[in-house]
């Protein structure tokens, strides 16, 4: 029960920190109903934490008064997950602590919820939160540094008609919107669709700054969810719950943080499917492409470092690292998961082969423990064994780097002035350009397309 510190009565178990440094954590589902009686360890409830599904057990023997939250609820680290009816016999000091908790909690909660209060007073309170060191907080934070900022908003006086097309007009009288009081965010200051939106949801509009000669008005910040939303035809409302929501958290702070650019290349792997058909025999284990390309890229980062690498944001740091922990990503149908092979450098084809596997179907059955996804230094997407070629993959943030392999196809190739049918492999790499540069990242990327199109060099 890391970092939490459980109260000595027994009369209740707050959720601990169910991994390193978390914060939070989702219901998925309850093992145990009020009124049970649990032994030690018994497991009260599965909960999903980043990738990993966990099971929480009981910290001591007792009788199920009351349980905290229903499946689809995110329980903070420290909030009161159980609650025994056994031991309340709990001194008077305890007692009135409990008391102002449970007071401060009500207040903050409008629906009157005692589960949900408790969480909130847990989740506000300022004593431990089952962190190493400072405090732990629900949302994710990006660098002020890289941080994108909403532009000004600057009132603007309009003079005569207002400019918009007639269908944002037919729009303004659906919503029962003044167009004249509508400031225009559009070209030349025109009323858009969203601006109409905007002022509907609001009461008020989105002002644009005031044009000068020759320039357009500045553009204004359109707060989430105030862009016009058809409600017609929806065929379902989908919540970002479980694995869905920890990968929309994860790429979307990658997108905020890391300066994307994609370089692309092909390789001619005509010698290499030969030799991986004849390694297969060799090893009597079927073999696909891609470990062999996990075993170019691991040699790839040995000679170009700097990809090996993770961005410390919080303290302005590179950190390079020295093994390579490569991640594979693996589609399930819970959502993309990405497990992490330790130390991949110093593996052959045939292990790196075989601990895919066994990751791929411990992400499958959700049985991966949430370690085997962490500390990662660079990550593989194998987008061609659903048919595509060339991606713009997304960087597993704070990695640098990331590389899509396509699906290899037959063409007619040329090699000293005689034509061939061979079989060409397209990669897609991109790289954060804070730190790594375009052209070292187009230099490691045709260091890996040799060492696949010399299968020779790449297994010596």
């Amino acid at each position: 029960m890391a970092g939490v510190k459980q109260p000595s009565d027994k009369s209740h178990f707050l959720l601990p920190d169910l991994g390193e440094g978390l914060a939070e954590a989702e219901l998925i589902s309850w093992k145990v109903q009020s009124g049970d009686t649990v032994k030690e360890s018994q497991t009260l409830a599965e909960m999903q934490t980043d990738k990993a599904l966990v099971e929480v057990p009981s910290p001591w023997a007792g009788t199920v008064s009351e349980i905290c939250g229903k499946p689809g609820d995110i329980i903070k680290v420290g909030a009161v997950l159980v609650r025994y009816g056994a031991a309340k016999a709990a001194g008077a000091t305890g007692g009135a602590a409990r008391t102002a908790a449970g007071a401060a909690a009500a207040s903050s909660s409008s629906n009157g919820n005692s589960c949900m209060s408790s969480q909130i007073a847990a989740g506000a309170a300022e004593g431990d939160q089952g962190t190493v060191v400072g405090t732990m907080s629900g949302t994710l934070t990006v660098s002020d540094r890289f941080a994108r900022r909403a532009p000004e908003i600057v009132e603007l006086a309009r003079e005569g008609k207002a400019l918009a097309t007639p269908a944002v007009r037919g729009l303004a009288r659906k919503f029962g919107v003044d167009i004249q009081k509508v400031a225009g965010t559009g070209r030349g200051g025109r009323v858009t669709a969203s601006d109409v939106a905007a002022f509907a949801e609001n009461g008020a509009a989105v002002v644009a700054a005031p044009a000068t000669a020759g320039f357009a008005p500045k553009a204004a910040a359109v707060a989430p969810g105030s862009v016009y939303i058809d409600q017609n035809d929806v065929a379902q409302r989908v919540p970002f719950r479980g694995v869905r929501r920890k990968i929309a958290e994860a790429l979307s702070r990658s997108v905020q943080t890391a300066v994307h650019f994609t370089v692309v290349d092909e390789a001619d792997v005509t010698a290499l499917e030969a030799k991986r058909r004849e390694y297969s025999k060799v090893v009597g284990e079927k073999l696909s492409m891609l470990p062999f390309i996990m075993t170019a890229v691991c040699r790839g980062l040995r000679k170009h470092p700097s990809l090996n690498a993770i961005v410390d944001d919080a303290k302005g740091e590179i950190i390079l690292k020295g093994a390579v922990n490569l991640g594979c990503a693996v589609d399930t149908d819970a959502g993309l998961m990405v497990p992490v092979i330790r130390n991949a450098g110093a593996m052959a084809p045939v292990q790196i082969a075989q601990s895919v596997r066994v990751l791929a179907s411990k992400c499958k059955d959700r049985t991966i423990a949430r370690e085997d996804s962490l500390g990662g230094t660079f990550t593989i997407s194998n987008v061609g064994s659903y048919g595509g070629m060339f991606a713009t993959p997304v960087i597993n943030y704070p990695e640098v780097a990331i590389l899509a392999a396509g699906r290899a196809k037959e063409r007619v190739c040329v090699k000293d002035g005689k034509f061939y049918a061979g079989l060409v492999l397209p990669l897609s790499l991109s790289c954060d350009h804070r730190v790594v540069d375009g052209a070292e990242g187009a230099r490691f990327l045709n260091t890996v397309v040799k060492l696949l199109e010399d299968p020779e060099a790449l297994l010596a």
